[in-house]
């Protein structure tokens, strides 16, 4: 309730977007293939990103929404769990030296740097037409622990739901380097969620 009614309170009562769909676009350059962590159950076929009689979700004040991928670049040969990555559903893989170099299908000059695109596309919360919004990412790398505390929260979350499901993409991940990531990633004076969070952890790793 106090999460609810306190902390998520303007979220809930003021909508600043309605109708938002989020779609990611790889570098097909750059990524050899790649998986959704999670969100199984919202993935939306790519020919209806565009299509406003589609139904999607509604953004509140402050709302703010993690996604995460687990990507393999080219360059680096897939074995063990990482074989199992699924088939991109959308685009044909290419090797990176087959690429066309010239025409329409060309990856051009100015976007080689980039490792993907997000495009956002919404509604205004009284309109009916979508608008369109895209953000490149370049290409670049940086170790888990020199990322911001969110960050390595939400990848805890992520490992610690694959550890309750015994994912097959678990890896070298266990109870014991899930609580140690998680309790650097809440801080020193986490929330109480975050709290409540690291003492569902402590007691799964008795289980």
């Amino acid at each position: 309730a106090h999460r609810q009614m306190v902390q998520q309170l303007a979220g809930n009562l003021m909508t600043v977007a309605k109708d938002v769909k989020i779609q990611v676009e790889f570098n097909p350059a750059k990524v050899k293939s790649y998986r959704l962590v999670g969100y199984e159950n919202r993935v939306m076929a790519a020919e209806d990103f565009n299509n406003d009689k589609k139904d999607a979700g509604e953004i509140g004040a402050g709302h703010r929404v993690t996604a995460l991928y687990e990507l393999i670049p080219f360059g680096v040969e897939e074995s063990g769990r990482r074989a199992t990555v699924d088939e991109l559903r959308y685009q044909t893989k290419v090797p990176a030296q087959e690429l066309p170099r010239s025409g329409p299908d060309a990856i051009a000059a100015e976007f080689s740097d980039e490792l993907l695109a997000v495009k956002l596309r919404y509604k205004q919360p009284e309109g009916d037409v979508s608008q369109l919004q895209t953000f490149p990412l370049k290409d670049s790398t940086k170790a888990l622990d020199e990322t911001d505390r969110d960050f390595q929260w939400a990848a805890s979350m992520a490992q610690f739901a694959m550890l309750l499901k015994n994912s097959r993409y678990v890896g070298q991940s266990n109870w014991d380097s899930l609580l140690e990531q998680a309790i650097a990633a809440a801080g020193v004076n986490p929330d109480a969620a975050r709290q409540e969070c690291l003492e569902m952890i402590r007691k799964c790793k008795t289980l």
